[in-house]
């Protein structure tokens, strides 16, 4: 699966590591890197302050963003791999965690206006963990817009996910325990999970999960 796979995406929630796996995977397969850019969203410290007043202008922001990135993904060279660090799909999942009824309506149509020009990955690699694992991670990391996160947002956000993910078909799916594997820190994690990739055959697989 891995390589035939032209757009690869990883997903999962904050903390979840998705960014660091996505740049270690495309040094893997010589492949360019489409990559958020949340310190370029002028709302997320104040959002995290803040959600009531700033979900809306926050969440309109990252659509926007994640939108423009695929716009340009459609005229990358058709022989060159991507790999991101976000679905796009999986967006309106924050729009009903954050937004009150009528904002959430507005924006579903301006996702609803977006959506048919988006392009669907390959194989889409979701890593899962307990929120109080994610949360130990953002506070590890210290970034300084997450410093107001909570571990029950961050439940919220791990819950929605889970859920997504559950009914997600639009591309192959491989679900990680990213609990107690560490693709990005332990090579022998990294290699196993390249090879359990290229020999993915299922619409869905599990990996680091008890049988």
């Amino acid at each position: 699966m891995l390589e035939k796979a032209r757009h690869i995406v990883v997903e999962g929630p904050i903390g979840a590591g998705k960014t660091s796996f996505a740049q270690r995977l495309a040094q893997r397969l010589d492949a360019d890197l489409m990559l958020e850019q949340p310190e370029l969203n002028p709302f997320l410290g104040r959002f995290y302050e803040n959600m009531d007043r700033w979900a809306l202008a926050t969440q309109v922001s990252f659509l926007y963003q994640r939108h423009d990135l695929l716009a340009q993904f459609a005229q990358h060279p058709a022989e060159r791999r991507v790999v991101s660090d976000f679905l796009i799909e999986k967006d309106p999942l924050f729009a009903g965690l954050t937004l009150g009824a009528d904002e959430e309506r507005l924006y579903q149509r301006l996702y609803a206006t977006l959506q048919p020009q988006i392009p669907r990955p390959d194989l889409v690699i979701y890593l899962q963990a307990q929120p109080e694992i994610l949360m130990d991670r953002v506070r590890k990391r210290g970034v300084g817009a997450e410093r107001n996160i909570t571990e029950s947002y961050l439940a919220s956000v791990s819950e929605r996910y889970a859920s997504f993910f559950h009914q997600y078909d639009a591309a192959p799916l491989f679900i990680v325990n990213a609990e107690v594997l560490n693709p990005v820190d332990q090579d022998d994690d990294f290699e196993l999970m390249v090879d359990r990739l290229n020999a993915m055959r299922s619409y869905r697989e599990f990996f680091g999960y008890a049988q």
